[in-house]
Parts: C-alpha cells; sequence; structure tokens
C-alpha cells in the first residue's frame, strides 16, 4: 500500500510539472485580484507589473520545459487529458507573449478611462490559462473545458468599461452567439464521442483511420452489388454531420465567414485594449483547438474536410478584405481585417503539410506582434475627449510623431504581406504549403486557391496604405497635442516592431 501511495505521489507531482507555466498564471491571477482590494487607487499600476512578472516567470517554467523535454517528446498526464509537445510549447510561448504586450498596452489605457486594474489583469492571466490549456489539451473534455475558461473571461473583458453602451452591445453580442457556437461545437463532440468510443483524440484518430478504409470497401460493395450498405456504411453521415458540427462551431471562433458577424461589432465596441487581445491571442488560441481535432483527430477524413476549409478560406479573405476597403474606423476595418487574415490561416489547415504549419506558427506569431503593435498606437492616439479611433485620427502623425508613424506603417505594411517584413514570411510559407499539396495530390484547385489568396493581398494593400497615406501625405495634424505613452506602452511597441523585422529580415 505504503509502494502504491508513493508510485501515485510520484504521477501527481510529474503531472503538475507539466502545468507548471499554468499553475503560476493561475496564483498570480488570484494574487492580482487580493492587491486590487489592499492597494490603494494611485498604486494599482502595481498590479501591472506584478502581472507582467507572472507571465515572465511562466516564460521561464515553459523554457525549463523545452530544455529538459525536447529530447523526449511527447509527454502524457492526467491520464491522457494533457499532452506536451513541440505544438503546445510554440503555442504557448505565443499566447505568454500575446498576454505580456496586451498587458503593457493597457495600463495608459485603463488609467484614461478610470477603470479599475487588479481585475483586469486577472482576467487577463486567467484568459491566458484557458490558452494554453487548449494548445497542450489532448482530450474533447479538457478541450471544451479550456474553451469556455478563456471564452467567459472574453465576455466579461469585452465589457470591461461598464459605462460605455457599445461595450456592452458588444459583449451581449459577443455572449449569445458565443454561446450558440459552444452548443453546436458540443454536439460535434458528442457525436465524435458517440462513434469513436472516447473522448481522447489518439483515440478517436485511431478508430477515424480504421473506419475510414472499413466505409469506403462497404460503399463499394453495395454500388458494384446493388445492396443495402451495411451498418459500418451508415456511420459515414455521422461522422460527416460531426465534422460539420465540429468546424461550424470553430470557424465561429476563429472569425470565419459566414460566422463572422460577430467581429465587427466586438471589435469597434469593446476596449481597445481588450480588442488587441482578442484579435490576437484568442484568435491564435482557436486555430491551435483548430488544429488538434483536425490535424490529429480527424486526421483520416482530410479528405472530405480539406474542400470545406478551402472554400470557407477562399470566402474569408474575399469578404474580409473588401469589406474593410469602405471602413472609416480603424478598430472596425482591423476587425475585417482579422477576418481576411483568418482565411490565411485556414490554408494552413487546408494544406496539411511541413510548409503550411509552419506558416501557421510564423503567421500567428507575427500577426500578434503586428496587430499589437497597431492597437498601441491607436491608444497612444486616445484622450480624455479624444477617442483615436478613426483612421482619420492618424492624420499628420508623421510630423507630430515621426517614430510612431514609421511604427505603425511598417506594422500596416507587414499585415499586408510586404517582403522583408515578418507577414511576408508567413504568407510565403501558407501559400507555399498550397502548392506543395497541390504537387502531391495532383489537384489543380490547390493552386486557384493559392491565386486567389495572392491576388486580394493585393487588394489589402488598398485599405493598409489608407494608414499611411492619411500619416504622410497629409498637410494637416488631427490635434497638436504631444502623445503620452507609458513606460510600458514604450516597450510593448519596440518588442512588437523589433520582432516583426527581425522575423521578415
Amino acid at each position: 500500500m505504503l509502494l502504491q501511495a508513493n508510485t501515485t505521489s510520484l504521477i501527481s507531482t510529474a503531472d503538475l510539472q507539466l502545468i507548471a507555466p499554468e499553475l503560476i498564471l493561475t496564483a498570480c491571477a488570484c494574487v492580482a485580484l487580493v492587491m486590487e482590494v489592499i492597494l490603494p487607487y494611485r498604486k494599482s499600476k502595481l498590479t501591472a507589473y506584478f502581472s507582467l512578472a507572472g507571465v515572465g516567470l511562466a516564460f521561464v517554467s515553459l523554457a525549463l520545459q523545452w530544455w529538459y523535454m525536447s529530447g523526449s517528446l511527447p509527454f502524457n498526464g492526467f491520464y491522457g487529458m494533457v499532452r506536451i509537445d513541440g505544438f503546445a510549447l510554440l503555442f504557448k510561448a505565443v499566447f505568454l507573449i500575446s498576454a505580456a504586450l496586451a498587458i503593457g498596452i493597457s495600463t495608459r489605457f485603463l488609467d484614461i478611462e478610470g477603470e479599475q486594474h487588479g481585475e483586469y489583469y486577472a482576467l487577463i492571466l486567467f484568459a491566458t490559462v484557458g490558452m494554453m490549456f487548449l494548445a497542450c489539451g489532448y482530450d474533447l473534455i479538457s478541450l471544451y473545458i479550456s474553451l469556455e475558461l478563456m471564452a467567459l473571461t472574453f465576455y466579461v473583458l469585452v465589457a470591461f468599461t461598464k459605462r460605455e453602451k457599445k461595450s456592452n452591445e458588444a459583449a451581449m453580442k459577443y455572449f449569445l452567439l458565443g454561446a450558440f457556437s459552444s452548443g453546436v461545437l458540443l454536439y460535434g463532440m458528442s457525436l465524435l464521442y458517440g462513434i469513436a468510443g472516447s473522448t481522447n483524440l489518439g483515440e478517436i484518430a485511431r478508430r477515424i483511420n480504421e473506419l475510414v478504409p472499413q466505409i469506403q470497401r462497404a460503399l463499394q460493395v453495395a454500388a458494384q452489388t446493388g445492396a443495402i450498405p451495411d451498418q459500418i456504411a451508415d456511420l459515414r453521415p455521422l461522422m460527416l454531420l460531426g465534422m460539420i458540427a465540429l468546424a461550424a462551431g470553430l470557424f465561429f471562433k476563429v472569425a470565419a465567414v459566414p460566422f463572422h458577424m460577430w467581429a465587427p461589432d466586438v471589435y469597434e465596441g469593446a476596449p481597445t485594449s481588450v480588442t488587441a487581445f482578442l484579435s490576437t491571442g484568442s484568435k491564435a488560441a482557436s486555430f491551435a483547438l483548430f488544429a488538434r481535432i483536425f490535424s490529429e483527430a480527424l486526421g483520416g477524413m482530410r479528405e472530405d474536410w480539406a474542400p470545406l476549409l478551402g472554400l470557407v478560406a477562399a470566402t474569408t479573405i474575399m469578404v474580409g478584405n473588401w469589406a474593410a476597403v469602405t471602413q472609416e474606423n480603424s478598430k472596425r476595418l482591423l476587425a475585417y481585417s482579422s477576418i481576411s487574415n483568418a482565411g490565411y490561416l485556414l490554408l494552413a489547415l487546408v494544406a496539411a503539410n511541413l510548409y503550411g504549419y509552419l506558416g501557421l506558427i510564423v503567421y500567428i506569431f507575427v500577426y500578434t506582434l503586428m496587430n499589437m503593435g497597431a492597437f498601441g498606437v491607436i491608444i497612444s492616439l486616445r484622450r480624455r475627449g479624444i477617442i483615436g479611433d478613426n483612421v482619420d485620427d492618424l492624420t499628420g502623425l508623421a510630423q507630430k510623431a515621426p517614430l510612431m508613424a514609421l511604427m505603425m506603417a511598417v506594422f500596416m505594411l507587414s499585415l499586408g504581406g510586404m517582403p522583408v517584413t515578418g507577414g511576408f514570411i508567413g504568407k510565403y510559407f501558407l501559400i507555399g504549403g498550397l502548392i506543395e499539396r497541390g504537387r502531391v495530390d495532383g489537384k489543380t484547385w490547390y493552386y486557384w486557391l493559392a491565386t486567389w489568396a495572392i491576388l486580394n493581398t493585393v487588394v489589402s494593400f488598398y485599405y493598409y496604405v489608407r494608414f499611411i497615406r492619411v500619416m504622410y501625405l497629409s498637410d494637416r495634424i488631427a490635434d497638436n497635442k504631444p502623445l503620452a505613452l507609458s513606460p510600458a506602452l514604450q516597450v510593448a511597441l519596440i518588442v512588437a516592431i523589433a520582432a516583426v523585422m527581425v522575423v521578415g529580415v
């Protein structure tokens, strides 16, 4: 009995070591809530620096995991509920960087709005915990709970400026549509469990890989003999329905057409710092979930879901780019930009090869940096009585703050995919993955999809260059008040611009 107890203790300790970064963030989030109560209002900025320290400590823990485990990955823990592999470690690093940048650009924004700091940073940390479990979850139950943890915190963050009607309206829309999409996603998961008899992604993949050839043989026999398909063949409609339900739920989470209707309203209504975090961290986590389920569990059904994802990707790229052309509000414009970028990221899953997955990681990392940087510049324009959310609010910024204008120009060109920027490298791998998949499979529609993505990239430069035009080519200045940047915002912008250029070069 003693030996058994010791063995159980050792297994539990080993499992806890696998989720050490998440435990650190959870503890820091709880302490941040207490600090909000204890500290006076003028000292509440200390909560931001404490939260940043917590993110840094979690990053160190993640680096140590990489250092000690890299030679023997993957590791499974908690009876297969958690899987630590290179995929999980890379995405966790992106989430921590996104959280750190979100905290960095938020300090000044919260001061201007007169909002509480502790609750805000605690919610960001809890959302990051949910994202990190989405990256390493290897069971439908753990993945769904992690998704809800992330979603519930974002519902509150979107409505954080309680006195703003737009913020409240955006949160209500996001909550209602998010609850609906979660229900559809859960329905797809239940069908997948019914077919495979397990919620573990590895077991589901094994069962799907066994069933697909059996179903194909049963359908061939039925077609040749005219007999009624047997019970195995009858599973195919359920498999397709489960796959479509999962895809529909995940399309909402990544804001892909036709489930994108919430994104422009939520991005415009939410506090700008929350919009930045929502458009980067939440999108990256949703794509991590998308890749886990479709590449791991449903890999055997690739011939069924690849055309569906390709069609949605093409439509999403077109709708996002063309709708952004007519926008005047910068946050709404970047929302449609985010929709089009979701289409580009879907290309990685359609390709489902080394180039595609490398493009997914690189582009999500770079997109996090350039979008955070762009929203950081927009936040720097915000002052009492001046919102700074319209594109015209950047008029003459090159004369008033040349360095800020240069940063914004680089972020916009990188979002468009200009060479020598990080955005170009990401799109290069994504489109290269499609071309490689077309060569291997011998199907021309991959080449057409790659061409469509390139043509729409040209369209995207029209609205990205609008920011550069108003900053550099205007004869007037929106206002003469100098920009006031907090130290944390300055550091966040410098890190973002440096990383975008380093990845590009």
